[in-house]
């Protein structure tokens, strides 16, 4: 026997049940990818965003209503949640200072108002859900109404199954008149006029009894200022119109819902930024011709794939308009709809 088998022989044997594991509780339990129900959560209305916190009200129209924060679950991080939402929330609610709400779910929405950077991008900007009603505000001058811009507020809210309104301030400065005769095909518009310093706050705010309200308008058309007269505590920075570019400066920036109160009841206002663009990347181009409602008549003898632009044979919108069937202002229209058509048409 060698020096070798004798160092062996003092040394101990060990097996694969002298081995010590530390236990990993995380490690080692199965993973899953269901998730709490969270059966306690409280349904709020999501009145506001800002910079990952949300500003919920719960227990609407009950005698607990108040205003909470709450987060978002990180199993929605990739979830857009917007103002108008109906979240599902958990853990503190109570709106005391220091306490911080969950959001573990969104409930199904009813509409989705979005808009892209521009016609060409795909990636859609959620502005606002479960409004019924948009109302665009437009000055007859300072700055200068652009009706190709109220055509795409009009295709977006028709898109997404919204009733629009429109309101025309600033009419004492020009005479409105003709802007609106662009308009006179749109079905079902509600069309609202006033001066400056002289709103029709109680017959817009009859409109908005019982429905939620999306408010949109290009910078310096005097968008703040009804806000801030319908809701008097909004608060909402008003500015001014640069008189030498003719554009507004931008006073409003998020989107938030408040409150309407009025003597025939109540609704909610759902203000947003002033934009001097309104991309519609995510638009299905067969939902443009709804914005104009008296040509989509006449499309109906189109022949079938009309694009309905300039160069397509034997358009009845076309021959409509060239025969003078369509009025005064139907070449107008028809312009205005070509003019969207043709961003789809690359």
């Amino acid at each position: 026997m060698s020096w070798l088998d004798d160092a062996d022989d003092d040394e101990p044997e060990f097996d694969e049940a002298d081995v010590r594991v530390r236990p990993n509780p995380k490690a080692n339990r199965p993973r899953t990818k269901r998730r709490p129900a969270h059966a306690d959560a409280r349904i709020t209305r999501v009145l506001g965003v800002d910079r990952g916190r949300y500003t919920v009200l719960t227990d609407e129209d009950g005698p607990d209503e108040h205003v909470a924060l709450a987060s978002r679950a990180r199993e929605l991080r990739k979830q857009p949640i917007v103002t108008g939402d109906r979240a599902r929330v958990v853990g503190d609610s109570s709106g005391d200072e220091g306490t911080l709400a969950r959001i573990v779910g969104i409930e199904e929405r009813t509409s989705l108002l979005r808009r892209s950077a521009d016609d060409t991008d795909q990636v859609e900007r959620v502005v606002v859900a479960n409004a019924d009603q948009m109302l665009i505000v437009v000055a007859a001058a300072d700055p200068e109404p652009r009706p190709r811009l109220v055509d795409r507020y009009l295709i977006a809210a028709l898109d997404a199954g919204i009733h629009p309104l429109l309101v025309v301030t600033k009419t004492d400065l020009a005479d409105p008149t003709d802007f609106l005769s662009h308009f006179e095909g749109v079905d079902d518009l509600t069309v609202f006029t006033s001066g400056t310093g002289d709103m029709p706050v109680d017959e817009i705010g009859r409109h908005l009894v019982g429905h939620s309200t999306v408010f949109v308008g290009h910078s310096g058309v005097g968008k703040s200022t009804l806000v801030n007269a319908l809701v008097p505590t909004a608060e909402r920075a008003t500015g001014h119109v640069n008189e030498v570019t003719g554009r507004g400066r931008h006073t409003s920036s998020s989107t938030v819902s408040l409150r309407y109160v009025g003597e025939d009841g109540r609704g909610w206002v759902i203000d947003t930024p002033g934009v001097r663009s309104f991309g519609l990347g995510h638009v299905d181009p067969a939902n443009i011709l709804k914005a104009f409602s008296d040509l989509a008549v006449v499309a109906e003898d189109c022949p079938r794939g009309c694009t309905h632009l300039p160069d397509a044979p034997d358009c009845a919108i076309i021959e409509a308009v060239e025969e003078g069937r369509l009025g005064e202002r139907g070449a107008a229209r028809l312009d205005s709809l070509q003019r969207l058509l043709a961003t789809f048409a690359h």
